[in-house]
């Protein structure tokens, strides 16, 4: 199995262990310092049978059908040509096997998500996006024409609604941490970090925010 833009291995090290020995897992990304604790995690775990690599979703050398599955969790919208980068994927997967592709819903993270952004515009506007890249892609039918663009002909997709609860509106700062949100805060100093901090964090404890959505979309496709 081959995990694109597989992070901190959320969902490489779970397919590691089941498969088994007689399976293997590949895990690639660009992050170095996220690899490194997917591979923590796999040492803890007593996983022998998973790779972490850096590298590029968009170089991807391995030959075609090279996977019996490949899936890419919340990082498709990243590249700046989708289509292409579906097509790719699919060129990796086996005849008979799998390709599992997994977005963002819409109204991802709200109430915290324009809270974050209101914040960054007060302080960094410059770090602003046009548009933020997985808005392209936050219905089934948008997944439905991307993958059709991108070669293949038919696909299961499903809607979840979910929230993620939180014990405080603090733990919003966890998230932000933790998602693509890292980037934009690791593009400001120390100073600025303290000021965004305060100024997204302020009005979700003066509503009690104690939870936000998490609204996702699955897309599955088996080659013929």
């Amino acid at each position: 199995m081959l995990d694109v833009g597989c992070g901190s291995g959320a969902s490489a090290i779970p397919a590691a262990e089941a498969v088994g020995p007689k399976g293997r897992v590949v895990g690639v990304d660009l992050a170095e310092r996220l690899l490194a604790l997917a591979r923590t995690k796999a040492v803890r775990r007593k996983l022998d049978n998973i790779d972490f690599v850096q590298g590029d979703m968009e170089k991807l050398d391995f030959p075609g059908g090279s996977f019996d599955a490949v899936v890419c969790v919340f990082a498709i919208f990243f590249v700046p040509d989708m289509e292409r980068q579906v097509a790719e994927l699919w060129r990796l997967v086996r005849p008979g096997g799998r390709l599992a592709i997994t977005t963002w819903g819409p109204r991802m993270f709200e109430p915290g998500s324009s809270a974050w952004w209101a914040a960054v515009k007060q302080f960094r506007p410059d770090l602003l996006p046009a548009v933020n890249p997985w808005e392209r892609i936050t219905t089934p039918g948008a997944l439905r024409q991307l993958l059709g663009e991108g070669g293949i002909a038919a696909a299961d997709i499903a809607a979840e609604d979910g929230r993620q609860e939180f014990r405080s509106p603090d733990d919003w700062w966890t998230v932000v941490l933790g998602s693509g949100y890292r980037w934009t805060v690791d593009r400001m100093d120390d100073q600025t970090v303290a000021r965004v901090r305060a100024a997204n964090l302020a009005p979700l404890r003066q509503n009690g925010v104690t939870s936000i959505e998490t609204n996702v979309i699955y897309a599955t496709a088996r080659k013929p």
